[in-house]
């Protein structure tokens, strides 16, 4: 099995041992689990959005680093919504922003950052092109 050399605080460190005997363990189970259930919600919450709104939705990510305290919902609709205010990429796209708005109100922190994750790691992606935002978009 192929390793994987993480970064965890000490309070994560600690929970792993506490629940799993040994951060090891823990790590073995908590990781490909972590992984399976993001593919699961991503592939349910795409299914909520439109090609034109996911894209817009990725658009808004380009050049973002996302960082574990500014993956919240609020963060989510702030960063989609300027970027429709002030870029207009939703008309680039196709979408209809009131639509995307009201969509995005609908999820939880948890599933707004599946999204965000999912979105900002296109951007990152060795295939990232413009041809390639529509396989993107059908993947998972």
């Amino acid at each position: 099995m192929p390793q994987v050399a993480a970064r965890i605080s000490s309070d994560q460190e600690r929970w792993l041992k506490d629940y799993f005997r040994t951060k090891s363990a823990g790590a073995e189970f908590i990781l490909p689990w972590a992984v399976d259930t993001f593919f699961r919600a991503i592939s349910a919450i795409k299914g909520i959005f439109s090609g034109p709104e996911l894209k817009t939705i990725i658009e808004a990510h380009r050049d973002l680093r996302l960082l574990p305290d500014h993956t919240r919902l609020s963060y989510l609709l702030l960063r989609v919504m300027d970027a429709c205010d002030v870029g207009m990429v939703h008309t680039k796209h196709g979408a209809s922003k009131a639509s995307l708005e009201a969509k995005l109100k609908r999820l939880d922190d948890t599933q707004a950052t599946a999204l965000m994750v999912w979105a900002a790691a296109y951007w990152v992606s060795r295939n990232c092109t413009a041809d390639s935002l529509d396989e993107y978009i059908k993947e998972y």
